[in-house]
């Protein structure tokens, strides 16, 4: 049976400690993916999948890159909230607008010990680690279930759509979206490097491996903060869920 997860769901009920540490674990996910970006982007080896078609776009509609991030986040995150019931949540928010500082303070951190002179397997392996650091801090950030950046919820839709028919693994749905957003991008003209087709065919299976251990850490610190075991709490919400059906 595939290893399957439905990311959907109804957050009308959570208190506010349980916003609070879902944020709080959100945005540590969040300076952990953005470290990731930082290396991919210092390893002058390519863009990420999204970024190829935010360059396509931008080339067709004559925005800048940075411009056209924007549109394009927004015009999804309002598309989704729209047509899709529990997938955008107060977390979208932070993750569509607030990691540009994120970024910069890394750029900032790693300035001068990283460039496009830096030896090449020392820039393969910037790019690797950082497509693996991207994976974890997305991970976090999806199983915190307090709302991912649009780009990301893009997967999980089309992940939960397709499982409601047939199982299939989350890693198979990213990898295929992944390869989506390239190829589009490619064609309205996005600048294809190798470490494009790095994170198009890795970050999937990566982020899958760091699904499960990551949601059994949201579930500790949400448990500690209601004052639960974590079968306390899980149990709890099974019967909520049972109420409601």
């Amino acid at each position: 049976m595939s290893d399957t997860i439905t990311f959907a769901s109804d957050a009308s009920k959570r208190s506010v400690k349980s916003w609070a540490v879902r944020l709080i674990l959100l945005m540590v996910g969040l300076f952990i993916a953005h470290f990731g970006v930082v290396l991919f982007v210092l390893a002058e080896m390519g863009t990420d999948t999204f970024t190829i078609f935010v360059q396509g776009v931008s080339n067709v509609a004559g925005f800048s890159i940075g411009t056209c991030q924007v549109i394009i986040l927004t015009v999804m995150m309002v598309l989704m909230a729209i047509f899709t019931k529990g997938y955008v949540k107060p977390g979208t928010l932070i993750c569509a607008f607030c990691g540009g500082w994120q970024i910069d303070f890394y750029m900032w951190l790693l300035d001068g010990k990283l460039t496009s002179e830096s030896a090449l397997y020392i820039r393969v392996g910037a790019m690797v680690l950082g497509c693996v650091i991207i994976a974890l801090g997305k991970a976090v950030v999806i199983m915190t279930d307090a709302g991912s950046g649009p780009n990301d919820l893009f997967s999980l839709i089309v992940s939960d759509a397709i499982n409601k028919r047939k199982k299939i693994e989350f890693k198979w749905i990213r990898i295929v979206t992944d390869i989506m957003f390239t190829v589009v991008g490619v064609i309205l003209g996005g600048v294809l490097g190798i470490g494009t087709l790095v994170t198009a065919f890795l970050t999937g299976p990566i982020v899958q491996v760091f699904l499960k251990p990551c949601q059994k850490m949201t579930n500790f610190f949400l448990a500690k903060a209601e004052g639960m075991t974590v079968e306390e709490m899980l149990e709890k919400e099974k019967m909520e869920r049972a109420v409601k059906a």
